[in-house]
């Protein structure tokens, strides 16, 4: 979060803003921030759709998705109330009737800073950017916000960003990645950077290899229909799973400053190898969630889910074996793997060290879990390191592997802020570091988009996996092959 305690008085407009991603994230986050004392008392939102709302009828809308997030918990009256007294809805009909925009401009004012949050499909970003030029709103000091996905390959992806970037410039456009928003993300920049014991072992000599994992135990639900057109593979690896090995890889810095973290990220996503040909074959693997029990409740198979093909190939689960190919991690597999519909939901790098070259201890070097930095980012956010130590008592030399934990919960004893909370806090400060430039996102899918396309040349579809386990059993091959586990399977050894 920018230094900033509390933003500078501005107008945010939200697109989409009687929408799902309104209601569950943006405005809850808002009232969170207000509530600290983050939001200066200026600060307005104005929520634009086609619903044709009174503000009175945005502000009992905004109460009850506030008053029902998990993070909020007890809403304090006199706060509910000055947030909701920020709120104001206008109605503009984006591509048809172009009144709602002289609304809109009537709505903002020249004293404060301008901020539109785009929280509507990308393909109608253009169309609403050029609005907001033809109605003058742009203002040189105007920033926008996108959310993902941004396109569905490189192509749509440049479309989008060209119609975005006609209105805006690079400095002022953040295309947003709330994975970038969590405690523990930057956290492991700090871990890496301010921690002078640490980074001399972040390189091939000492680890042997990296595992990055995003796990749900929910499926698609209502999103069936988008999703049979993204996939895991557009939807979670392309962006956050993606952007989490960069911040792993990623050289120092020169300074903490959004080009500057910005530069390193893009080296990495450059430095990957490509994943072409039978490559793609050896070292990915899809998934579809079947029917099963997950958490002790019965659920669905992915065919079975209303919306969509009852035919579809698309994939729910992705496990791949990337390879970052530069002085630093030469020879070390990174591998991504993110699937619905698992056993256990969590979110976790796990940083594997090889074993001593030469023990004293016979034995120990097989000893479950020994030598590994775990970074877990939800549900519990929190840092875990294992070493092996002596087994109190006398007698024969005995050793276990035991960890040393920081949990932020408990160590900082304060409540960690939720990710748009901390993502929106930067965007009104204007902070752009923990945002994604375009150069990144067009790497990205340079990377993605071979992969998918073979996948679509393959005569066999993914591999179906029953609801509530731990994903296809290519999974445990792929990692499997090397003689290597996946970590949670380590830890039940």
């Amino acid at each position: 979060m920018s230094q900033q305690s509390v933003s500078r008085p501005t107008d945010l407009v939200v697109f989409g803003g009687t929408g799902d991603l309104s209601m569950r994230k943006l405005l809850p986050s808002l009232y969170l921030l207000d509530r600290d004392g983050h939001l200066d008392g200026r600060t307005r939102v104005v929520a634009v759709s086609r619903d044709g709302l009174t503000d009175a009828d945005l502000r009992d809308k905004a109460a009850s998705a506030v008053r029902g997030h998990q993070a909020v918990q007890v809403t304090e009256p006199d706060v509910l109330s000055r947030f909701l007294d920020r709120l104001s809805h206008i109605t503009v009909d984006v591509g048809g009737d172009t009144s709602g925009w002289a609304d809109l401009a009537a709505a903002l004012s020249p004293d404060r800073d301008r901020v539109f949050y785009l929280a509507v499909p990308p393909m109608i970003s253009g169309g609403i950017c050029r609005g907001l030029r033809d109605a003058g709103l742009v203002t040189p000091e105007s920033r926008v916000v996108m959310e993902k996905p941004l396109g569905r390959d490189l192509a749509s992806s440049q479309a989008v960003n060209d119609e975005v970037g006609a209105i805006f410039t690079e400095r002022q456009i953040y295309r947003i990645d709330h994975y970038l928003g969590k405690e523990t993300v930057q956290n492991l920049l700090v871990l890496r950077f301010a921690n002078v014991f640490l980074e001399p072992l972040w390189n091939s000599r000492w680890i042997d290899h990296v595992q990055i994992t995003a796990a749900e135990t929910v499926g698609v639900g209502g999103r069936r229909g988008y999703y049979d057109g993204s996939g895991a593979m557009r939807d979670m690896v392309q962006n956050h799973l993606l952007q989490l090995l960069c911040l792993t890889a990623m050289e120092p810095p020169a300074s903490y400053d959004r080009e500057s973290v910005r530069d390193e990220k893009l080296k990495v996503l450059q430095s990957l190898r490509p994943l072409t040909g039978e490559r793609v074959i050896e070292d990915t693997v899809r998934g579809q969630y079947g029917g099963g029990v997950v958490q002790g409740t019965e659920v669905s198979g992915y065919l079975d889910e209303p919306g969509g093909s009852p035919s579809s190939t698309t994939e729910t689960f992705v496990a791949l074996r990337a390879e970052v190919a530069n002085w630093r991690w030469a020879g070390v597999p990174f591998y991504l793997r993110t699937g619905k519909r698992l056993g256990h939901s969590r979110s976790e790098i796990v940083i594997r060290f090889r074993e001593v070259p030469h023990t004293i201890f016979p034995g120990t070097n097989s000893l479950p879990g020994a030598g590994s930095l775990v970074i877990s980012l939800q549900p519990d956010e929190g840092i875990h390191l294992t070493m092996l130590a002596k087994t109190p008592g006398a007698g024969a030399l005995r050793l276990r592997p035991v960890p040393l934990e920081l949990s932020f919960a408990d160590t900082f004893a304060t409540r960690s802020p939720e990710a748009y909370e901390r993502l929106l806090m930067d965007v009104l400060a204007g902070d752009s570091t923990l945002f994604m430039r375009r150069d990144e996102v067009e790497a990205a899918w340079r990377w993605v988009d071979p992969i998918i396309e073979a996948w679509n040349g393959l005569s066999t579809t993914p591999e179906t996996y029953p609801a509530g386990s731990a994903g296809p059993a290519g999974a445990h091959r792929l990692i499997g092959r090397t003689g290597r586990t996946w970590h949670e399977e380590e830890q039940h050894r």
